[in-house]
């Protein structure tokens, strides 16, 4: 028999999956501010249970207790998730601790509500490379082939504005005579951005001279007889090639440096990207105040009349079932916001008492820190820390940093004390921008000047952070007088 001698064998397996309002917590957790507001916002047109409360109408007793009495009754009775919190705690301890809900500092106002719907109802998408090339192309008033031609150019460009496939392919491509494609890419290569449609740099910066009209200017000499030692910055054997002096060289490249030599990339992707702090930190006389960012944070409270409903009894077993879920779905969601905003209160005291030196003097005096640092002092998992902070910004008397900068690795010097390596950086930065132009320092020297400011680091690390900080080498770096 084909199937003799197989066994059937089961396998217990044990798992923890993810309820839909544990998902919802750690969403809340990690979103920040503005996203965190939709998602309030889709909350409360799905439950009925849930009511947009105006800061001006909570007691002061609720303000203390941060819940009445009919609330306790059904938590104790109808609302319970304790178990839901507890299988949470197990995959990362997010819900280590449940919050009682209480105010935020905040006021809240229609008219204020009313502004901010404004300010999202008011921004606008980035016009695309494509879209912003097609409304130039049909401007000209070219034959209909002509168009037809651009849109399959338009289409082959990479991000920095490049055609990346041939003529003559783009006319097999497309059905079209290949004359018409060239016309079509002359037509592209004369649009707004200048450069754009080029087969790579070279004829990238030589169109773009054209278009100011130095089609035979010095620059664009040397652009076409050069350009490798021009991208080298050879500058002195440029000069005996060309006949030209030093000084006169370094003007031109000078010159040719204005030039854009990826044009496309002005379109990417979030260039107008807003950033809203989730938390201020500022001065206040010889104290620090922490301030989370409530104003896009909608208040909630659960529905008094669904909890009457209740409380009269006169429900079907399907109705009554139903409005329990909900009060208690809204009550998850307001937990769970109050214990993100608790939980990142918490975390930005310990940065601030870690980073103390950042805060009172500047970036050069942050220290090495990790994230299980933190969550060892705040009694949180490491991961509760990172999806605290996720996508999450920070305002400082020194600027907006984005929250993970705080946290990096270091450097242990002689003396005990500890250096960051974002501070080496800006070290390395500062000894850079000290340096004579006609003698840069190589990577080795700045090696060495680290070592007598008792920081040790290999030349390697200095190249790459030099790199990182967009400093060229030292060969492109001096300037011959």
């Amino acid at each position: 028999m084909i199937f003799q001698g197989l066994q059937q064998v089961q396998k217990q397996t044990q798992s923890l999956v993810l309820a839909p309002q544990l998902r919802q917590s750690l969403k809340i957790l990690q979103v920040p501010a503005l996203e965190l507001r939709n998602t309030i916002l889709e909350e409360l047109q799905t439950n009925p249970a849930l009511e947009e409360l105006p800061m001006t109408e909570i007691s002061l007793e609720e303000k203390k207790s941060g819940e009445d009495e009919s609330t306790k009754e059904d938590r104790s009775k109808e609302l319970e998730f304790g178990d839901d919190f507890k299988v949470l705690t197990q995959i990362d301890e997010v819900s280590k601790e449940n919050y009682e809900l209480e105010n935020g500092k905040s006021s809240y106002s229609r008219e204020a509500a009313d502004r901010r719907q404004h300010f999202f109802d008011s921004l606008t998408s980035e016009t695309s490379l494509q879209e912003h090339l097609m409304r130039q192309a049909e401007l000209t008033e070219s034959n209909p082939q002509i168009i037809e031609a651009i849109e399959y150019l338009i289409g082959s460009l990479d991000n920095r504005g490049f055609l990346t496939s041939s003529l003559s392919d783009v006319a097999l491509l497309s059905h079209l005579p290949l004359k018409t494609v060239q016309e079509a890419h002359s037509l592209l290569k004369s649009l707004d951005p200048p450069g754009i449609g080029c087969a790579d740099l070279q004829d990238c910066l030589i169109t773009q001279l054209e278009l100011k009209g130095k089609v035979k200017s010095p620059e664009a000499n040397l652009i076409r007889n050069h350009f490798d030692l021009l991208l080298r910055r050879r500058i002195p054997e440029i000069a005996r090639k060309t006949g030209i002096g030093i000084e006169e060289v370094q003007k031109l490249i000078a010159e040719i440096s204005t030039l854009d030599p990826a044009p496309g990339r002005k379109f990417g992707e979030d260039t107008n990207r807003i950033v809203q702090p989730d938390v201020k930190v500022e001065k206040d006389g010889d104290d620090w105040r922490i301030s989370l960012n409530n104003e896009y944070i909608p208040r909630l409270s659960l529905s008094g009349t669904y909890k009457e409903m209740l409380a009269k009894g006169k429900l079907s077993p399907q109705e009554r079932v139903y409005i329990r879920e909900k009060i208690r779905s809204g009550k998850f969601l307001i937990s769970s916001i109050e214990q993100r905003q608790q939980t990142i209160e918490r975390i930005t005291k310990e940065v601030l008492r870690m980073q103390g030196d950042f805060f009172e003097k500047g970036v050069s005096y942050l220290r090495p820190l990790t994230m299980s640092q933190v969550a060892d002092e705040v009694g949180v998992h490491e991961t509760t820390v990172s999806r605290a902070l996720a996508n999450k910004y920070i305002e400082t008397p020194h600027g907006v940093f984005e929250f993970k900068y705080f946290f990096n690795t270091g450097y242990n010097r002689e003396n005990g004390k500890s250096v960051a390596n974002t501070t080496v950086k800006e070290i390395i930065a500062k000894i850079i921008d000290s340096e004579n132009s006609n003698k840069p320092y190589s990577d080795q020297s700045i090696v060495d000047i680290l070592k007598e400011r008792d920081v040790k680091i290999a030349r390697r690390t200095v190249a790459k952070y030099r790199e990182e900080l967009g400093i060229l080498p030292t060969n492109l770096r001096r300037q011959y007088r």
